[in-house]
């Protein structure tokens, strides 16, 4: 019997494991991630928190046996930090942590105000990936349509009288290039295939700075108080998800890393 509860229990992890990965399906999330902290309203507190979140995904990072970089690190007036920015490297990091984006709230005693009164403190997360800035122009036989046709100069006069011009479109993009100066329509192609190649190298580019500049302005949506998790420490201990509605009573547990119940109910929720 207890063989048989054994393997159920192996059985119930594997699916869970399998229902995780069909949850990491965008483009984006094999990548790198890039992780930045903001301390918000709250002075001292909030810089502290700022810094209690940095050591939490620090711990998070070193548990999924990922590595980190740290790329800035501002310090706050007093203690803790006004801001800090790290990569994280690791199969999937980006899709495992894009939901941690968002307004993280704590309520606690004041360790700097000498009353003992209870504080609130805010502190944004912002989770990107870190794309490739390399853009590769790989070009598929399959996805072009060449044509040829007689080139023409001025007024429609034929310069020459073989089908030397050549046209090419890409067909995913809809990008046409094409040469007719050459009398050679191998030149031709080949002076066509040039164009083409830095025409897509522009459109890949574009989309690649309009995907960055979209992320920017997320980062620049995130409203104070608009919180996605509570970590409470007075009265009592919780550590709540507003969009999950999942929450934990060990909030010693979650601050020291054990973020994957969180990470995991966010993914199989689609909570963004």
């Amino acid at each position: 019997m207890a063989e048989v509860t054994q393997k159920l229990e192996s059985i119930k992890k594997s699916l869970h494991r399998f229902s995780i990965d069909l949850m990491l399906g965008d483009a984006d999330d094999p990548c790198d991630a890039i992780v930045s902290i903001n301390a918000g309203a709250g002075g001292t507190d909030s810089q502290d928190w700022a810094e209690m979140l940095f050591r939490m995904y620090s711990r998070w990072v070193d548990r999924k046996g990922f590595t980190r970089e740290l790329i800035d690190f501002q310090p706050g007036d007093e203690a803790g930090v006004k801001n800090v920015t790290f990569s994280v490297k690791g199969h999937y990091a980006y899709g495992y942590m894009k939901f941690e984006t968002g307004v993280h709230r704590l309520v606690r005693i004041s360790p700097f105000n000498a009353s003992g009164k209870r504080h609130t403190s805010f502190a944004s997360v912002f989770i990107y990936p870190e794309l490739n800035k390399e853009i590769v122009v790989d070009v598929e036989d399959s996805d072009l349509r060449v044509d040829v046709f007689r080139a023409s100069g001025a007024g429609g006069q034929h310069v020459n009288k073989t089908n030397s011009a050549v046209r090419i479109t890409h067909l995913p993009t809809g990008i046409v290039a094409q040469c007719q100066q050459e009398k050679s329509q191998h030149r031709n192609r080949e002076l066509a295939m040039k164009v083409l190649k830095a025409r897509l190298y522009q459109f890949e580019k574009q989309k690649q700075d309009k995907k960055i500049q979209e992320m920017h302005d997320g980062k620049e949506n995130i409203a104070w108080g608009n919180q996605i998790r509570s970590y409470v420490l007075h009265p009592y201990q919780m550590v709540k998800d507003h969009r999950t509605n999942f929450e934990v009573g060990n909030i010693n547990q979650v601050l020291d890393g054990d973020l994957n119940p969180f990470i995991e109910e966010a993914l199989l929720s689609g909570s963004g």
